[in-house]
């Protein structure tokens, strides 16, 4: 079974409009509402392609019932822990002549809430893939990935990582089986600019050398590249198309692996799904659909 966390899922009210003046009443000219959080989103893509999973995370009040209900509407499978107090938060994004965004901070998660969330990873069984990624919301302890990581530690479970800076540093120990940063985290993870591919196998390569079985390196228009657990070196290109929406395009990234491996065995084959549904979302006004994966994956070399 495949689960995913968002440990700070939100509302994404997204609005458009031809400009946006600041200390002004302004008109939009389109709004829509979608659930947002980066394990959410895999969830969704993996539902996409004909793979289950179960969306894990915490939701509270009218904003909460809103995320799980929009969840479930995409056929996604939800569990998710009711907060007895708060709301999950509200992001406006606002598509103008210049893009901006105001994101909330959403609840407070209580230690009851969070041992409640220990309890369900109890749950996992050998072989199980779960997803962790996204940001540590404040009201958590910041070593969150590392205790759920150490308390399935002898479970034989697969995790995918997908977070930054020292949180991910910090979880290498307990050797993920895929971490995806993309070339400019990967910099900063090292205080250093990296200057081609080269430069970007050489810092990923060190990542694998400290825990992370398979490190994919995302390059935005220059492709990606994929460390497996052999050390051995995969680079890809990128489909052709016109990117319209940057958002949720790395975590469907993650999602067409998951739904690679899955299918085939093969990190290889993973990979190539996976540059194929990132690009699909990147191309689209909303996460990949399966019939545009699977017509980009003849692209992907």
């Amino acid at each position: 079974m495949i689960y995913t966390i968002t440990f700070n899922p939100a509302l994404d009210y997204i609005v458009k409009m031809d400009d946006f003046n600041l200390g002004h009443v302004n008109r939009t000219n389109s709004e829509s509402v979608y659930a947002g959080g980066k394990g959410i989103n895999v969830s969704i893509v993996l539902n996409n392609l004909g793979v289950k999973s179960k969306a894990l995370g915490f939701i509270a009040g009218f904003t909460g019932d809103e995320i799980e209900r929009e969840v479930r509407n995409f056929g996604c499978d939800t569990d998710f822990i009711k907060l007895k107090e708060g709301m999950s938060r509200i992001n406006v994004k606002i598509k103008a002549d210049v893009e901006s965004e105001i994101n909330g901070g959403g609840p407070n998660i209580s230690e009851e809430a969070l041992n409640e969330l220990y309890m369900q990873l109890e749950k996992l069984e050998s072989g199980d893939i779960l997803v962790l990624a996204g940001s540590i919301p404040k009201t958590m302890p910041v070593d969150i990935y590392e205790r759920i990581m150490e308390r399935l530690q002898t479970k034989g479970v697969k995790f995918i990582v997908d977070t930054t800076g020292d949180c991910l540093l910090k979880v290498l120990k307990y050797k993920p089986f895929l971490i995806k940063p993309n070339h400019h985290e990967l910099g900063d993870l090292f205080n250093v600019k990296l200057n081609g591919k080269e430069e970007i196998i050489e810092y990923a390569k060190k990542l694998k050398e400290m825990g992370a079985e398979n490190v994919i390196i995302s390059m935005a228009g220059d492709g990606a590249i994929l460390i497996n657990s052999n050390g051995e070196v995969t680079i890809s290109n990128v489909p052709k198309g016109v990117v319209k929406n940057s958002v949720g395009a790395g975590d469907s990234m993650v999602g067409g692996f998951i739904t690679g491996y899955v299918n085939s065995g093969n990190v290889e084959e993973a990979f190539k799904l996976g540059v194929a549904t990132g690009s699909a979302s990147a191309f689209s006004e909303g996460l990949a659909t399966k019939e545009y994966v699977y017509e980009l994956l003849k692209q992907v070399k």
